[in-house]
């Protein structure tokens, strides 16, 4: 065992074996006694009988095994004693050296690996969208429910009481704690993957706030990728998902400038990427891409892709993007892909190619509170030198932004164009970010 001479010490070995044992943990405990209430309740005791035991006994050599077996003992203890729950312990025949004293430090029981029965769990499609992204964070990555609301931009209160619902949806509902089978699995993976990508999305470019990225949770999103990855390795899309947080957040470093403010692709220091990341990212496009039908997570991984081996803008290879754009708008048709393809299209073909593309979506209700809309709108009318429509483009641009550099970056470009600012009619070149 490695014994800690700290409390500190061991504090820090506790806080690093919950986050990551804390998915497969809370897991173990739902398969075991289908209580998700109960399963976190216990998990959080076992935690604590850790803080007092380890500091004097030292950390064991299998801390997870310890801390299962720990919880359990502990659920079994309240099971008896609450008389509510008589009739569930009888039906899962739990053992009576389920209760015994506290497991030995060395424990050596293995700790079983659920996690993907509690990912299928989570992203439910009975439960409410806004709930599962809420539910993933906090019952695989571990996040305190403040933590979650703020991932979420919500009141911890407003949070914990979306939590419940959806707990208490699960048990009523009496959606199963299984992964689907083989006939189901096609159904409800993207489900999962939708989650994961939802909460990477928010860390990679925030909805609201002082900051551009919250690396924090682009980083768990990528944590539970990883999983999910080793958990599903023959599924393509799982492959392409994890490629492409991979190849997208290998920019993180040269995204923001030392102030903060955003960095756009074609100003950002190449040198600055983590090319590790990279490499990783681009050995699962093979895999994601080949065996069948492209999914959608697969091609955009490849787009992502050649933006990350290319030396510079210029020597992007545009006419493969807006082929693969093509691509991913027949398998998921969406107002957002159109956008990023007509972006494409004006970096192969030029401005007004791109900008006819756009003005067809101008209907689409989608894209009125997306601001990327307008400036991308605004962006290639000052490229034609059609500046009074690139200011306007710009304003509706910077009303809806939801992030402080975001509107920093629109001002000044906004400053550029208006008559009396300085730069008025500088050109850049639209960039799909």
């Amino acid at each position: 065992m490695a014994e800690q001479s700290t409390d500190a010490g061991t504090d820090r070995a506790v806080e690093s074996v919950f986050r990551e044992e804390h998915g497969r943990l809370l897991a173990s405990l739902v398969g075991r006694f289908g209580d998700l209430d109960l399963a976190e309740e216990v998990a959080s005791e076992a935690i604590e009988a850790a803080l007092v035991h380890w500091p004097v006994r030292g950390v064991p050599a299998k801390p997870g095994a310890w801390l299962l077996t720990t919880a359990r003992r502990k659920a079994v203890d309240r099971l008896r004693r609450d008389q509510a729950y008589a009739a569930r312990l009888a039906a899962l025949q739990v053992e009576a050296d389920r209760a015994a004293p506290a497991p030995p430090a060395d424990a050596d029981a293995d700790l079983p690996d659920e996690r993907l029965q509690l990912f299928f769990t989570c992203a439910h499609p009975a439960l409410p969208a806004e709930a599962r992204g809420a539910l993933t964070l906090r019952c695989l990555a571990g996040l305190t429910t403040p933590e979650v609301a703020r991932a979420f931009l919500v009141p911890p209160a407003a949070m914990a009481q979306r939590i419940v619902r959806a707990k208490k949806k699960i048990r009523e509902a009496r959606i199963p704690f299984r992964v689907p089978g083989a006939d189901e699995l096609p159904a409800r993976l993207p489900g999962v993957l939708q989650v994961l990508y939802s909460i990477f999305t928010e860390g990679y470019a925030a909805s609201a706030g002082p900051q551009l990225q919250r690396l924090d949770l682009a980083e768990e999103a990528l944590r539970l990728a990883r999983i999910l990855r080793r958990l599903l390795p023959a599924e393509r899309e799982v492959a392409g998902l994890l490629g492409l947080m991979l190849l997208v957040h290998a920019r993180r470093d040269a995204r923001t400038g030392p102030d903060g403010g955003l960095v756009l692709l074609e100003d950002q220091n190449r040198d600055r990427w983590d090319r590790t990341m990279i490499e990783e990212g681009l050995a699962l496009v093979p895999a994601a891409l080949t065996g069948g039908p492209p999914g959608p997570y697969g091609v955009q991984a490849a787009i992502a892709a050649l933006h990350d081996e290319a030396a510079d803008l210029a020597t992007t290879d545009w006419p493969q993007i807006v082929e693969l754009y093509g691509v991913l708008l027949a398998l998921a048709p969406s107002p957002v892909v159109a956008l990023n393809r007509a972006a494409a299209v004006a970096m192969r073909d030029g401005p007004e190619a791109g900008l006819a593309l756009l003005d067809s979506l101008a209907g689409e209700e989608r894209l009125r509170a997306h601001h990327p809309y307008p400036a991308a709108r605004a962006d290639l009318l000052q490229r034609l030198g059609r500046f009074p429509e690139a200011a306007a483009a710009y304003r509706e641009a910077l009303a809806l932004a939801g992030t402080e550099p975001e509107r920093a970056h629109l001002r000044r470009r906004l400053k550029a164009v208006e008559p009396s600012g300085p730069d008025a009619g500088a050109g850049r070149r639209p960039l799909p970010s």
